[in-house]
């Protein structure tokens, strides 16, 4: 039988689950845009920007239930999603990227859009597939499904030649899609050493990070019979429910909040899941981790890159976790006592007090702000942050409850990711509140990806974090150089994005606007449109990590540039 090569990708696609494509359509995949129009399963979405196309692909793949996909224009379509598909790439996110080809069967050179995208993208992909015949199409995008999604997940790149789509081809069958087999490369001794070592300490600890996501009832199980207070990353921040008593926040270093450095100390056991230790999770590194460190994770690359492990476990941390906790108890937990629980839940307490002690008639308190947030949403919202001071103020003040309820850039941390992965996440959970945080910067990256939500319907709300500059930044110039070079941004009028936007728009100016606004925004999302909130926000108190991650730095410098930046510092805050 004779088929075209988007009416293949289309039936491969709706093989592999996929719900949703992003992207702009161009003179190489017109044909794949009009198959997906026939689709009665896949909705093909219109973004403003490839950027944002691969951002939202972001969002669904780490809130839905399929894996995102884009369909983009060849080179500039490739160049423009870059940042997406590298976000994708750094922090293990699947995603499917699709972009069309030039025509392979006309011996012309010079062709629109002709460039090496293997070559691009080398670094920014798990791999790359380009079809020679129609009948390559369906299983080729079989094993590039199962190369996304396996081991450490990814993003891979699939050009569609321009004559595939274009002329019909013999297929001798339409494959149907069979799931890859998981295999694990642990022995039982190695389990039952991480077992010994759990048990035998007198302080163990858990650290948990976005690979720990799919096994959050076994990572609290465990962490309630070793009595073991338990950090997580940034990425990480929603696999451990924020309620649970033994809950401290993210990592334990210099970095973290009191009730994290307080009750690690002295830990003498790390059971550390689905982590890299890499430089942002551990505040640039200032986390001191014991010898008895047991580390799991599905890529055996991250064993012993930057800490030492006793016990390696690799493999999938769904199917490690169970089987630790089953041993453990096996084995027997130790008799539990309330002292550590009772010291978290009062370090805690204390640090959240300090945000909230006086409601200020002038600007909007982080802690009142987020005081109020949590009240007002529900247990199973899902909240979307981008990168920037915002994010650190998120993750130390609003605690999250449900696996999977906050999503933000991490390793390749980039900006503008907030506002189109906030449309991905409730394009994909159409029945929870979804709500994006975003500093006014990241805001003027990607925040036109607004009418995207107006034109799929979407209630969600945008808070946007006000201050006038690119906030992380500027706290970083201020302290040792009390400078802000290039970190102040024009004056811009959010009320202004929201109606070229098609959105509302709710502004809160104090803390005595908070409640009233945020209840007003949340009415106003039902109505089927996204929102934007300015929020006039208080910057001047710096978050723990951002103090932790500057005293980790300076300490690192030899004497002489320490004196010299501490010098430097004084002389400047002091003569201006």
């Amino acid at each position: 039988m004779k088929k075209s090569g988007g009416s293949l990708l289309v039936h491969a696609l709706e093989q592999v689950g996929t719900e949703f494509t992003f992207g702009i359509p161009g003179v190489h995949n017109t044909e794949i845009y009009d198959e997906l129009n026939k689709s009665k399963q896949i909705k093909p979405i219109l973004t403003t920007h490839e950027v944002g196309a691969s951002f939202m692909a972001d969002g669904v793949s780490r809130t839905g239930k399929s894996v995102g996909v884009c369909v983009l224009v060849p080179a500039a379509g490739i160049t423009h999603a870059a940042s997406g598909i590298a976000e994708a790439m750094l922090d293990g996110i699947p995603m499917f990227v699709i972009t069309g080809g030039i025509r392979r069967d006309t011996g012309r050179a010079y062709q629109l859009h002709d460039m090496n995208q293997e070559l691009l993208t080398k670094a920014m992909v798990k791999g790359y597939f380009r079809p020679k015949t129609h009948a390559d199409i369906i299983p080729m995008v079989y094993e590039a499904y199962n190369l996304a999604i396996s081991g450490v997940p990814g993003p891979i790149l699939f050009e569609m030649p321009g004559e595939l789509q274009l002329l019909h081809g013999e297929v001798d069958e339409i494959q149907n899609y069979t799931p890859p087999i998981k295999t694990e490369h642990f022995s039982e001794e190695e389990l039952d050493k991480a077992v010994e070592l759990l048990l035998n300490s007198k302080k163990p600890g858990l650290y948990l990070g976005w690979g720990a996501k799919e096994c959050s009832s076994s990572s609290t199980q465990i962490a309630d019979g070793l009595n073991s207070p338990t950090a997580t990353t940034l990425q990480g921040l929603s696999v451990f429910p924020a309620n649970h008593p033994l809950h401290v926040g993210m990592g334990f270093g210099n970095s973290a909040a009191p009730a994290a450095v307080e009750t690690f100390k002295d830990c003498d056991c790390l059971l550390a899941v689905g982590v890299r230790f890499s430089e942002l999770a551990t505040g640039s590194y200032g986390m001191e981790i014991p010898e008895n460190l047991i580390h799991v994770d599905i890529d055996p690359e991250v064993f012993n890159k930057n800490y030492p492990a006793r016990v390696t476990l690799q493999g999938d941390a769904s199917e490690i976790m169970p089987r630790l906790l089953a041993k453990l108890k096996e084995k027997g937990f130790k008799t539990s006592d309330n002292e550590i629980k009772n010291k978290i839940a009062k370090l805690k307490k204390e640090y959240f007090d300090s945000w909230t002690k006086k409601k200020n008639d002038k600007i909007v308190s982080p802690g009142f702000f987020f005081k109020s947030l949590r009240e007002h949403l529900d247990d199973d919202a899902l909240i979307v942050a981008d990168d920037g001071n915002h994010t650190f103020l998120t993750m130390e003040l609003m605690p999250i409850y449900k696996p999977g309820g906050f999503i933000s850039p991490s390793d390749f941390n980039c900006m503008g990711y907030c506002i189109p992965a906030t449309n991905a996440a409730k394009l994909s959970n159409p029945d929870k509140q979804v709500v994006g945080i975003v500093g006014d910067g990241a805001l003027l990256m990607t925040g036109l990806e607004a009418i995207t939500a107006t034109n799929q319907g979407v209630g969600v709300i945008y808070f946007v974090f006000s201050d006038g500059e690119l906030g992380q930044i500027s706290i970083f110039q201020k302290i040792p150089l009390n400078r802000k070079t290039c970190t102040v941004l024009g004056e811009m009028k959010v009320k202004g994005i929201a109606e070229a936007t098609g959105a509302h728009f709710v502004e809160i100016n104090n803390d005595f606007e908070i409640d009233e606004s945020i209840m007003s925004a949340l009415e106003l999302s039902k109505e089927g449109k996204p929102v934007f909130v300015d929020v006039k926000i208080d910057y001047s108190r710096k978050t723990k990590f951002s103090e932790g991650v500057i005293k980790t730095n300076l300490q690192r410098f030899p004497l002489k540039d320490k004196v010299r930046i501490i010098g430097r510092a004084i002389k400047r805050h002091t003569f201006g």
